[in-house]
């Protein structure tokens, strides 16, 4: 499940626009940024009416935003004068994702997984209090699959992947509230760990144990096992690999019982060595 994030607008003229705008204005690069952002949320193309709504700010100042980023060939308009994202864009975003070399090393990984489960293999990092897909493979067959994408995020304590990561940073209690701050976690199904108690156990768990799971806590119907990636450091992982499965199909106790075979199939990048 993706969310959506909003921008709310600053009126300041562009001759005046500075680094010194106050929170929630957007100036500058900042707009052109906000809107190259946005873009990427309509694959078929989004209007200027519907994009000044979002981006809070005037037409005409939206319009020149868009009218740079089409003169880089990171924007385009189709023959209905919607934008979206331009060639040059999608170039360089596939050129330099197929060259990450934790991509390159761990896809065919995903590949045999997702073809000898019929589910879908994730690749993912941290990124602050969300996860982020780098890499995603669907299985050959099958009529239902997961909505998630590559680019994607998710909280990090409803998913497999987040809490595999965070359980090898934080080791105590204290640093698991810390963590948290002032800010409630999201519950985003009943199963859903809220709470820094609840995570924190969970988190001394998967340590124990060396891999996580989800047990429907980040999407009703999906449950997934999770285990450490050592694709860049040989100490440290650089992300996390999860093998996401519909719970009617592939049911979670599956899963944890095809743990040594998914560790057989990561082979040395699934363990920390000299």
């Amino acid at each position: 499940m993706e969310h959506t994030q909003k921008f709310d607008g600053s009126t300041t003229s562009d001759d005046n626009e500075s680094a010194d705008s106050d929170a929630g204005r957007l100036v500058g690069s900042d707009r052109v940024l906000a809107v190259l952002k946005e873009l990427a949320r309509y694959p078929e193309g989004v209007g200027l009416e519907e994009m000044t709504r979002v981006i809070g700010s005037p037409k005409p100042t939206v319009h020149r935003a868009l009218s740079s980023l089409r003169r880089a060939g990171l924007a385009d308009q189709n023959a209905r004068g919607h934008y979206l994202l331009g060639d040059e864009f999608l170039r360089m975003a596939f050129a330099h994702h197929e060259a990450r070399p934790e991509h390159v090393r761990i896809r065919p990984v995903l590949d045999e997984l997702a073809a000898r489960f019929g589910e879908t293999a994730h690749y993912a990092v941290l990124d602050g209090h969300e996860i982020v897909y780098r890499a995603k493979v669907d299985p050959p067959t099958g009529a239902v699959r997961l909505t998630s994408t590559v680019g994607g995020r998710n909280p990090v304590h409803t998913t497999g992947v987040g809490k595999l990561l965070l359980s090898l940073q934080l080791p105590t209690s204290a640093a698991v509230e810390e963590w948290i701050g002032n800010e409630p976690l999201v519950a985003r199904t009943p199963n859903s760990l809220c709470t820094a108690e609840e995570l924190y156990r969970e988190l001394e768990v998967t340590r124990e144990r060396g891999y996580a799971v989800d047990d429907q806590e980040n999407e009703v119907g999906v449950n997934c096992i999770a285990l450490p990636v050592y694709a860049v450091s040989p100490t440290v992982p650089s992300g996390a690999l999860s093998l996401s499965a519909l719970t009617y199909r592939t049911p979670l106790d599956v899963l944890v019982d095809a743990v040594d075979e998914i560790r057989g199939v990561l082979g040395p990048l699934g363990r920390p060595h000299e």
